[in-house]
């Protein structure tokens, strides 16, 4: 089978004619769904604008989840995990830089390569859920505070509004058409 290298007046494609050339079309098939693959998971956004490299910041990020990942291996070969383990203490520098990089290029890039948003993910998956170190959040107090504004407000309302309002005294009405007879209770007293 001979291919014409370019494509002319009724000439069809040497790509085209390779990629169709079986009646269930599996290598046309392939292709196209490899290259959704890539299209969806914006592969071209780990690359430089030429798209022959790695971009300035996948490789600098990269670099950087190389040490926070080294780090996780040197320390987690001890039992201890929490807050207060060697794994926290001595690697939280190389995954506070991760994070802010991370940051940084989620900030400046409108789109990112799947690629980096799944490494971090399973960074920061392996930070919190199985080494169980935790970032201490500088939010907490001020939520802390509002919430318990928030939550003592209607006792403050309903107590100033008790307290700013007149009390008013509770008044018996006396009957208009039974007045109070002295003689009335005397007759149960009588002898018959």
């Amino acid at each position: 089978m001979s291919c014409p290298l370019q494509e002319s007046s009724g000439n069809i494609s040497c790509s085209k004619q390779l990629l169709s050339s079986d009646r269930l079309q599996i290598v046309l098939n392939m292709y196209q769904y490899l290259h959704s693959i890539w299209t969806d998971s914006v592969c071209d956004a780990c690359l430089n604008s030429n798209g022959t490299a790695p971009s300035v910041d996948t490789v600098i990020f990269q670099k950087m989840l190389n040490d926070s990942l080294n780090c996780f291996d040197r320390y987690s070969k001890y039992p201890d995990h929490g807050n207060r383990s060697d794994l926290c203490i001595k690697c939280k520098t190389s995954y506070n830089n991760l994070t802010k990089w991370y940051n940084k290029m989620a900030d400046t890039q409108s789109i990112m390569c799947i690629d980096i948003v799944d490494a971090m993910n399973l960074t920061r998956q392996l930070w919190s859920k199985t080494y169980n170190c935790t970032v201490p959040c500088s939010d907490t107090v001020p939520v802390i505070a509002v919430s318990t504004f928030l939550l003592f407000l209607p006792v403050i309302f309903y107590l100033s509004t008790y307290l700013h309002s007149e009390q008013k005294k509770m008044k018996l009405m006396e009957p208009k058409r039974l007045k109070p007879c002295s003689s009335a209770a005397h007759i149960e007293d009588r002898p018959s």
